[in-house]
Parts: structure tokens; C-alpha cells; sequence
């Protein structure tokens, strides 16, 4: 029988061992984390105050950069204090918490993006229903199913992670508490949570991504039947930011959680993680660049404020 032994905290192994490349790291996260908060936050305060930015899809996109905040927090500020601390620990209750709102925070940007797209599609196929089919009272209650279906998902993860059981081997080689690498240093309760990890995020992987190409899939159909140039110009420039977003986002998941947690798969899963942070600081700029109304928006408040 395997010697369990009670858990009081995890040593966090980071992205490397080297003191300057380790300071390095700080400087260069923390610039990312920095861009991240002034992006999202300033995308938020837009849509806010702008008129023109009231429509539902800039609804979904604030809660997107809102989710985004929140996210890049939790995953950037423990790896910028462990890079510069001596002790890089992190208690068990406080490695349950992080992997909680990790995963609640996942499944709620997935299905925020397909949502997002979702209602792209309802604005190109029927332009002149989507407007009643996609009030203001339908978009708060999809936004308020993912919320709730996130942070509930995530609850159940999170309890079979505390049904792992650990035998003296206390080092996560990550620089945040993750579930894989929690997994590979286990001796007891690895089967259960290895089978429920894998089949909750297949489910909610397939039917996301299946939104997302059947939304796809009919927008393209809907496109080449426009007579317009103009008309076809402008659908795919709305979609192919969101479209960046989606695969960046997706493909970073899809490599991380649908293959067993072996140690050469964990230690290419950490240097994959290192996208978690940038992703979120990109999010703005792909929203804002190609998108007029954004950038319309951004003058006419430069302008008011001056």
C-alpha cells in the first residue's frame, strides 16, 4: 500500500532554474500582465462610455476582456512572485483555489467565444431578426448560463482533485498549480480524476468547437450568397478577429488537456501555459485593430477628453 502523506503546501518548480533568466521572465511578464490590465480594462471603460458601442456584441466582448482580467491575474501574479522568492511555495488550499478559478475561468472564456460567434452568425444569416432573437435579455441570460456552468464545472473538477493523494513527492513542475502536473506527482486517486478530466473537457471541447464550425459553416454560406463585395468584405473582417482569438485560445486547450499527463507531455504543457498570459494582453488588439467602430470609438473619446 502506498505511504499517503498529509499535504500542506507544493513547491512550484517555475519555468527554470536559472537566476537570470528568471529575472528576465519577471521583467517580460510583468510587461505583459501590465498591457493586459491597461488593454482590457480600457476596453471595458469603452464600451462603457461610448454610445456606438452598445450593441450585444460588444456586450459579450467586455465580459470577454472582464474574464480576461480576471484570468491573467491569477495565472500571472503567483508566477511573477515566485520568480523573484527564495521559497517558491504554495499552500494546499491555496494550490485547490488556483486550479478552481483556472478551470472555472477556462470554461467560461470558451463558451463566451462561442457564444460570440454564435451571435455573429445570427447577425449575418438573419440580419433582420437577430435583432429580437438576440435582445438584450437573451444576451445577459446566455452570459449568465456561462458564468454558472463555469464556475459549476469547475467545482466538480476541483473536488476530485482533492480526492488525489500524494506520497512525498511535493514538486509541480509548473509555475502555477495546474491539474496535470498534480496528477503526475499523485499516488492515489489518479484514475478517477485523470478519466473525469478528460471526459469533462472532451465534452465541453466538442460541443464548443462544433458552435464554433457550424456557426462558421453557415456564415461562409451566407457570405458568398452576398451580392455585395463591400458586403462580403466587411463579414469577413467582423469574423477573422474573433476567428484569431478562437484559435489561439482553443488550440493552446486542446494541446494541453487532451493527451495524458506524462512527464514529456507536462513539460511541453508548461511551455505552452507561458501563451495563458499573452493571450488575454492580445484579445484588445485583435478586437480593436480591424475593428472600425472601435477605433471610431477610441477618437471620439481621445477628443472628448482633450
Amino acid at each position: 500500500m502506498p505511504n499517503f502523506t498529509d499535504v500542506t503546501e507544493f513547491v512550484l518548480l517555475g519555468l527554470t532554474s536559472h537566476q537570470e533568466l528568471q529575472v528576465l521572465f519577471f521583467v517580460v511578464f510583468l510587461v505583459v500582465y501590465m498591457i493586459t490590465l491597461i488593454g482590457n480594462i480600457g476596453m471595458i471603460i469603452l464600451i462603457s462610455i461610448s454610445l456606438q458601442l452598445q450593441s450585444s456584441m460588444y456586450f459579450f466582448l467586455s465580459h470577454l476582456s472582464f474574464v480576461d482580467v480576471w484570468f491573467s491575474s491569477k495565472v500571472t501574479l503567483k508566477m511573477l512572485e515566485n520568480l523573484l522568492s527564495e521559497t517558491k511555495t504554495i499552500s494546499y488550499v491555496g494550490c485547490l483555489v488556483q486550479c478552481y478559478f483556472f478551470t472555472a475561468l477556462v470554461h467560461v472564456e470558451v463558451y463566451i467565444l462561442a457564444v460570440m460567434v454564435f451571435y455573429r452568425c445570427m447577425a449575418i444569416c438573419s440580419p433582420l431578426l437577430y435583432g429580437s432573437k438576440m435582445s438584450r435579455t437573451v444576451c445577459a441570460l446566455l452570459i449568465s448560463v456561462t458564468y454558472i456552468y463555469g464556475f459549476s464545472t469547475s467545482l466538480i473538477c476541483t473536488l476530485w482533485t482533492y480526492g488525489l493523494y500524494f506520497c512525498g513527492s511535493f514538486e509541480i513542475n509548473h509555475f502555477n498549480c495546474a491539474d496535470r502536473p498534480l496528477i503526475q506527482i499523485a499516488c492515489g486517486g489518479v484514475h478517477s480524476k485523470e478519466c473525469t478530466m478528460i471526459v469533462i473537457a472532451g465534452i465541453n471541447f466538442t460541443y464548443s468547437v462544433s458552435v464554433v464550425l457550424s456557426s462558421y459553416t453557415l456564415i461562409i454560406a451566407a457570405v458568398l450568397h452576398m451580392c455585395s463585395a463591400d458586403g462580403r468584405r466587411k463579414a469577413f473582417s467582423m469574423c477573422g478577429s474573433h476567428l484569431t482569438a478562437v484559435t489561439m485560445f482553443y488550440g493552446t486547450l486542446l494541446f494541453m488537456y487532451l493527451r495524458r499527463p506524462t512527464e514529456e507531455s507536462v513539460e511541453q504543457g508548461k511551455m505552452v501555459a507561458v501563451f495563458y498570459p499573452v493571450i488575454p494582453m492580445l484579445n484588445p488588439m485583435i478586437y480593436s485593430l480591424r475593428n472600425e467602430d472601435v477605433k471610431e470609438a477610441v477618437v471620439k473619446a481621445i477628443v472628448r477628453e482633450t
